[in-house]
């Protein structure tokens, strides 16, 4: 395993590791509210505060960008920034609900190098590094082979912060959802990603996301033979915060239903 890859799972861990022991306890926890559905409890930060101290221990001239505690470090003197959202699912985890992750990744001059996503209730670490595959536990990932978007399980994301571009995505919802075996929304866009990479979900679309929500992810569903791209296709998601991945046969495919509800706002 790579050096750098190697202490982004021992910070996925260590962190994984807080989500549970206050997973046990949730009643107890102090949740305060960034913003209207946009929750933040102390767990966010303790896991936050645990993977930056593991890396800045390794690395300590390193650059971070962080969901909670946003930048530190200057990106412009550092070759390495490390991508963190210490808990994907918010939401999902103060209901109990096992379906949220730590999301790790590394660019090394603006380019994705190293990913972990740990789901600590399922206690499953996904891990690429740039160019070596993607692995779930120390097993190789693929994405699906499957060719035909009636026989495709997809995942989605509502929006659920800002709704400007609601009716753009269930006019596409309202399209996709005749022409594919199904459609899932369990509410962590880091899964939702990395289940792509396993082959469980055979694409995934969602619009409005951060890039601490993907960074991990995408590397992931590359290095496991997918594809990533923004609503055309094309490789500024981690810009727009709007992605389409899938398998590449219906990657393309998935691209063609959404083709027509592209409007200036969502383009912008």
């Amino acid at each position: 395993m790579h050096p750098m890859l190697n202490i982004a799972v021992k910070a996925a861990r260590r962190a994984g590791g807080i989500i549970n022991r206050a997973a046990l306890n949730l009643d107890l926890l102090h949740v305060s509210r960034k913003a209207h559905n946009d929750f933040v409890s102390e767990v966010d930060n303790t896991a936050e505060d645990a993977i930056i101290n593991v890396i800045l221990e390794a690395y300590p001239n390193h650059s971070i960008l962080a969901e909670e505690s946003g930048a530190r470090g200057d990106p412009s003197k550092s070759e390495y920034q490390w991508i963190i959202d210490p808990l994907d699912g918010t939401t999902n985890f103060l209901h109990g609900f096992p379906q949220y992750a730590v999301s790790i990744a590394l660019k090394h001059r603006g380019v994705l190098t190293q990913a972990v996503v740990y789901d600590p209730s399922g206690n499953e670490l996904f891990t690429a590094s740039r160019g070596r595959g993607a692995y779930l536990n120390d097993r190789r990932l693929r994405v699906s082979n499957r060719n035909q978007l009636s026989d495709c399980l997809i995942g989605t994301g509502f929006p659920f912060r800002k709704f400007s571009h609601m009716d753009a995505y269930i006019a596409m919802f309202k399209d996709i959802m005749p022409k594919v075996a199904g459609i899932r929304r369990p509410g962590s866009a880091a899964l939702d990603l990395v289940y792509v990479a396993a082959g469980r979900y055979d694409g995934f679309w969602e619009l409005g996301l951060s890039s601490w929500d993907v960074a991990a992810g995408c590397l992931l569903i590359t290095e496991a033979g997918g594809l990533v791209g923004d609503l055309e296709g094309n490789d500024t998601y981690m810009q727009s915060g709007h992605i389409v991945a899938g398998n590449p046969k219906i990657f393309g495919q998935l691209l063609q239903v959404i083709a027509p509800h592209l409007t200036k706002e969502l383009m912008a």
